[in-house]
């Protein structure tokens, strides 16, 4: 079967009990993938997954974010629009950012969480594990 990006949407808003039509236009307005929402998924960039992923997860409205490196695709103005989605409009939610970018991690976080052989240590000065982070 070849779902298109509007059978996911669908899909997700059902999953988590939503109105599909509000659904669709968050996620229509902010991935702007126009017509090409109508496609199948399997036909999309990664460029052009991962907006939809990132308009789906934005459409939804989650206590806690899981964000992997999503807000660096796309052009500035589209990480202008992630960081304000992200970073503005949902400051108030709790955010785990998973990242093996440095400015983003220094930028945006707080705290840091070091993975090293399935171990884990968290950092509240987030300078030090950064430093750490280095040398592995």
């Amino acid at each position: 079967m070849r779902l298109s990006g509007l059978d996911n949407i669908r899909f997700i808003a059902r999953v988590y009990d939503v109105p599909i039509k509000e659904t669709v236009q968050k996620v229509d307005d902010f991935a702007e993938l126009g017509r090409l929402l109508y496609l199948p998924v399997k036909t999309y960039s990664s460029g052009m997954r991962a907006r939809l992923a990132f308009a789906l997860t934005l459409a939804i409205d989650f206590e806690c974010l899981l964000i992997d490196e999503v807000i660096a695709v796309g052009d500035q103005r589209f990480h202008r629009k992630c960081y304000d989605a992200l970073f503005v409009e949902r400051a108030h939610r709790a955010m785990i950012l998973v990242s093996h970018d440095t400015n983003i991690v220094r930028k945006y976080c707080d705290k840091a969480l070091i993975l090293k052989s399935g171990r884990g240590k968290v950092f509240d000065d987030i300078d030090l594990a950064i430093k750490i982070y280095a040398t592995l």
